[in-house]
Parts: C-alpha cells; structure tokens; sequence
C-alpha cells in the first residue's frame, strides 16, 4: 500500500496490532516489519514529539552545538537527529533494538554511530558520562521500555548536559506516565539531576486507543545533570 492511500485508518490498526506484542522479541520483530512504513505512517498521525523535544533541548543548549555529542536513545529512523540537524547540532550516537530501523537510520547519514540493544534488558551500550545531551522520543511508555532506564539515560549524560525524555498522557498510559514522573523527582530529590522544563501538550498525536478520539496529549521532561 503507496503512501498516497494510506489511511489513518490502516496506521491506526498497525499500531493496535503492536499492542498485542507481549515480549521484546515480538516488539522487535514488530518493528523491523514496520520500518520502511514508519516515518509515512507517523506522519499520518501527526506525531510532533522529534519536534517537540527537539524545541525544548535547543531552547536551552548554550554550549557548542557542532562539537556537542548527542545520544539518541530509541532513534528508529531517524526521526529527532533530523530535527537537532535543523537546529544546528551534527553529531549523533544511536541506539535501538530493531536492526530495520538502524538501517534506516544509517541510510540517513546523521549518525557518526549506531548501535542495537533492547532497552531495559541489557546496559546501554555507551560510554557513562560521554554526552552532552540524550534523549528518549517515544519508548518511555507503557509496553515499551521500562521506567527504570531513565538512570542509564543519566549516568550516560556529562555533568552539565541534558536528558530530555518525552511520554504520552493517554488514559493507556497515566499509570507509566506517574511511575516516570515519580522516578524523575526521586532522582531529583537524590541530587543525580535538576528540572529545567516541563512540557504539557495538548495536540501530541492523533489517538489510536479505541476509547479516545481527536488528539491524546504528552508531555517533555528536560533534565540538567549535576557535577
């Protein structure tokens, strides 16, 4: 099916059929089908999340952005470097569990590195304390990658760099969403990192869920890590 006539309709029945994917290896064998339809399919959804995180690092980056080093935790195509591109930075490491996906993300050029790795079942496979900003678009959620990685996202980030993390805030998801905020402010609160922003948006992506219509909402965490 051409992307001409592709329907938010089929997007949305691919996504619901991923729901049903009970173990990593399901996920990413999921994912490697779904790789060369990605970036068409997301598109269909309206899915501003690269962007939005994108908005909020760049924001706030005052450091060198063509010697900054960023990691791009669940990179998938592609999708966020394209958007740090844009803002000026060129230097990018990324990670992610479906080989279809690195593919892709190779064939763009953007990454000086990429890596496969299944979050939250093996360590990141990176240097700790290397980069000057990580970021997480799109996995923190329920299903995917456990709460639990946003220590490794810390530990991988350089005193003074930043993690910025995004997660949805469908009725699917609120139970993940308040787990992930919980670990963020424990964190906090254990001196790892400082809030810098968060993000509450309205107009996230178009819903999928059966239950919810119009738009789901979501929300971007940028963190500053301490010396």
């Amino acid at each position: 099916m051409s992307a001409v006539t592709k329907t938010f309709e089929n997007v949305k029945a691919v996504i619901l059929s991923a729901h049903k994917c009970s173990t990593s290896g399901d996920k990413v064998t999921f994912y490697n089908s779904w790789a060369d339809n990605y970036d068409q399919d997301v598109a269909l959804l309206d899915y501003r999340a690269p962007s939005l995180a994108a908005n909020s690092i760049s924001s706030h980056f005052s450091g060198d952005r063509e010697t900054a080093v960023m990691l791009d935790v669940a990179c998938g195509t592609g999708l966020v470097a394209k958007q740090m591109k844009r803002r000026g930075f060129g230097h990018f490491v990324g990670i992610d569990g479906s080989e279809a996906m690195l593919k892709l993300a190779r064939e763009s050029e953007l990454y000086q590195d990429l890596k496969q790795s299944v979050l939250g079942e093996e360590p990141l496979p990176v240097q700790w304390g290397l980069f000057d900003v990580v970021v997480i678009v799109g996995a923190l959620s329920v299903g995917q990658v456990p709460v639990a990685v946003v220590r490794e996202l810390c530990k991988s980030t350089k005193p003074g760099g930043y993690v910025c993390m995004t997660t949805r805030s469908n009725k699917d998801n609120l139970e993940y969403k308040a787990a992930l905020e919980c670990e963020l402010k424990r964190m906090e609160e254990e001196g790892l990192w400082t809030c810098v922003d968060v993000t509450e948006v309205e107009d996230w992506e178009r819903a999928v869920s059966e239950v919810e219509d119009g738009y789901i909402s979501g929300a971007v965490y940028l963190y500053k890590k301490l010396q």
